[in-house]
């Protein structure tokens, strides 16, 4: 079966959409394989995307996101040209019910970010340029299992990565710098609302593992 590159939100919404159409549940492995393995941008952008959701809201699920996002950002930083997963990562699924529900809720946001991205300056989303990006996402990752403890918090870094990793999938470099600026106030937030949270109140930190 051919594989399908997505060049924009609506076409990752669209191929999730028709995953959760084929069965109870929609595992990674099905996505690795709709998507095809050399589709660095959408492994990026859809679980920052998930996150954002009502399944972001779930103990546990934005540190695991960051953690997979984070796999594949060292796989572009070494330069690999295929997105490689562990089995035990693979098998993970969601039920179509609840991936259909995030689809829906993505759809507006999916359509704006398309009508804010075009294919400009294409040499910052390929060769040495992607390095800079990977760094970006893996220091965003690094924020999030802090900032799951605070309502809504991780939720910030999480739309840097999914901007960031849009940006890969449209090759759009202009999008790329507007999101490295983002990308910098999202982790300067992110660490200073850690630091605030875990210096007041009765003097009780946040615990970070």
């Amino acid at each position: 079966m051919p594989h399908n590159e997505p060049t924009s939100v609506s076409d990752v919404l669209c191929e999730l959409d028709e995953l959760a159409t084929h069965g109870d549940t929609v595992c990674v492995a099905d996505v690795l394989d709709d998507f095809g393995g050399r589709s660095f941008g959408p492994f990026i952008m859809i679980p920052a995307l998930l996150e954002i959701t009502p399944v972001g809201g779930i103990p546990g699920v934005p540190t695991a996101l960051a953690l997979f996002i984070a796999l594949i950002a060292v796989q572009l930083l070494l330069g690999r040209e295929h997105v490689w997963m562990p089995q035990f990562v693979q098998q993970r699924a969601v039920g179509s019910k609840k991936l259909h529900k995030s689809v829906r809720k993505l759809r507006r946001l999916g359509d704006f970010l398309d009508r804010h991205s075009e294919g400009r300056l294409e040499g910052l989303t390929q060769g040495p340029a992607i390095k800079i990006t990977a760094l970006a996402i893996l220091a965003l990752c690094c924020t999030v299992p802090p900032l799951e403890l605070l309502p809504f918090a991780s939720s910030i870094p999480m739309l840097a990565i999914a901007i960031l990793g849009l940006a890969l999938t449209v090759r759009d470099g202009a999008l790329v710098l507007g999101a490295l600026i983002f990308t910098a106030l999202a982790t300067a937030i992110g660490v200073a609302m850690y630091v605030n949270s875990s210096g007041g109140g009765d003097g009780g930190g946040l615990a970070f593992f």
